[in-house]
């Protein structure tokens, strides 16, 4: 009985989280109010909540903090001063007029694609992405609310688990478990890769389409963007170094210089350098990019301390918005119930291909993090899939492209911290731009990893 009870308490509460947060409320104050339902279902009334509000969801909510504070602080300054110096602007009408207003959604997934297969951070990209998108979606007098859906599909799918090669954490996690690389089963994944962005565009189109029909515009939104004048607008190249320099930074480091350098001092703070040296690289792409349009502006940038405040502040909620839920997933994985339901999942079927798509969809759905639930199923299964697989002919580049396609399906349920954080961005409600995300971000890429599936169990091993 207390199993049953459990797994109803688990349910739920994701029911109540992701209900409520749809229908607009705070994920800051629903979060721990619903992870409390979790744990009283799970132990019961004796269950010692106030413990786990501060030394589990706490606990989660720090890390989360530690972990990316750093990368929303310097993506929202990165992003703010691309607006100011008037080189977000400059792109826009380069894009506006090489692929015409009317392809302003094309626009924007294109060039978060472009970042994010260049191994910028999914959230990184959603800030240097936004001024673009208001501006291109603003003159083309598309609704504000499909900005969510276009980066989703842009930054949140394809380029993040699919197209071989993605330096995204979801392509790489598997290569750890299977002795793969990152260009793991290309031919799968460029067929799912496909699959996401031409069901996606065919989706945001129509939806434009269908708004542009109803009479519907942009929308009166007071966006808190710094007015440019586009007569005196900075040239293509000097508007694209910064992003370049982030990609080609990001790159070195990651690559070149910590892979090898001599990291035995690591080991005093308690990590090692596999696990920090992506973050640090983004954040040091992030750092040259920044200072190199505050040298190269720095007489225009006459407001530049107001401006950095504003940029802070930009930062925080998105990032508090994204502990809160990060908190909530702390809870549920300590709950007992969740190893049962982990146990269940993973022994669903005898066929590894299956067995590995269906429980990496739904534990990263648990837990609302593709990389969290990817790592916990391969964490627990990765060797018994392998030796599954090498009795049915599997090679395990198929399974880490299988794994990895499934990450990207149900992680972005509305409780998702990257969800979370492009809405509040963006200035949106779930109600207002959910809708989009999710059959961009959920439906289209689920049937993609259901696609090479099936396509991978009928013998198509590349």
């Amino acid at each position: 009985m207390s199993v049953v009870m459990g797994v109803v308490g688990l349910l739920l509460a994701l029911g109540l989280l992701i209900l409520l947060a749809y229908k607009g409320h705070s994920v800051i104050v629903i979060a721990p109010l619903v992870a409390v339902v979790a744990i009283v279902f799970g132990s019961g009334f004796q269950s010692h909540i106030m413990a786990n509000y501060t030394e589990v969801y706490m606990v989660g909510f720090a890390s989360y903090v530690k972990n990316y504070f750093p990368l929303y602080l310097f993506g929202a300054i990165f992003a703010k001063l691309m607006e100011v110096t008037g080189n977000a602007n400059t792109i826009a009408n380069v894009i506006a007029n090489k692929l015409g207003k009317k392809n302003a959604v094309l626009a924007v997934v294109l060039a978060c694609a472009i970042l994010t297969y260049g191994g910028v951070s999914l959230f990184v990209v959603t800030f240097a992405i936004l001024p673009i998108a208001v501006k291109l979606f603003r003159d083309a007098d598309i609704p504000k609310r499909l900005i969510p859906g276009c980066i989703a599909l842009g930054a949140f799918t394809f380029t993040m688990t699919a197209l071989p090669g993605s330096p995204q954490v979801q392509n790489s996690i598997p290569m750890t478990y299977f002795g793969t690389d990152s260009f793991a089963a290309p031919v799968l994944g460029c067929i799912a890769a496909a699959i996401m962005f031409t069901l996606g565009m065919m989706w945001l189109n129509k939806r434009t389409a269908q708004a542009r029909k109803a009479g519907e515009g942009y929308g009166e939104y007071e966006d808190d963007l710094t007015i440019v004048d586009d007569n005196n607008l900075p040239g293509l190249l000097v508007s694209v170094i910064p992003l370049l320099l982030i990609l080609f930074v990001n790159l070195l480091c990651s690559k070149v210089i910590y892979p090898g350098s001599d990291a035995q001092y690591i080991s005093q703070f308690a990590t090692t350098l596999s696990k920090v040296m992506g973050n640090w690289s983004v954040l040091i792409g992030l750092l040259v990019s920044i200072l190199f349009m505050i040298i190269l502006n720095f007489k225009k940038l006459i407001h530049l301390k107001e401006d950095l405040k504003k940029a802070a502040g930009n930062s925080v909620m998105p990032l508090i918005n994204s502990c809160a839920v990060v908190g909530f997933g702390s809870v549920i994985k300590g709950l007992a119930v969740f190893s049962i339901i982990q146990t269940f999942v993973l022994g669903i079927s005898s066929n590894p291909l299956i067995s590995e798509f269906i429980a990496v969809n739904l534990l990263c759905g648990i837990t609302a993090s593709a990389s969290g639930g990817l790592g916990t199923t391969l964490e627990a299964l990765a060797p018994t899939y392998l030796s599954m697989g090498a009795q049915m002919g599997i090679s395990p580049a198929v399974l880490h492209r299988i794994a990895s396609v499934s990450a990207g399906g149900l992680d972005s349920l509305p409780h998702n911290g990257a969800t979370v954080t492009t809405l509040s961005l963006c200035g949106m409600t779930h109600k207002e731009a959910y809708k989009d995300m999710f059959v961009c971000s959920v439906l289209i890429p689920i049937f993609a990893g259901f696609v090479i599936v099936i396509l991978a169990s009928l013998g198509l091993s590349c």
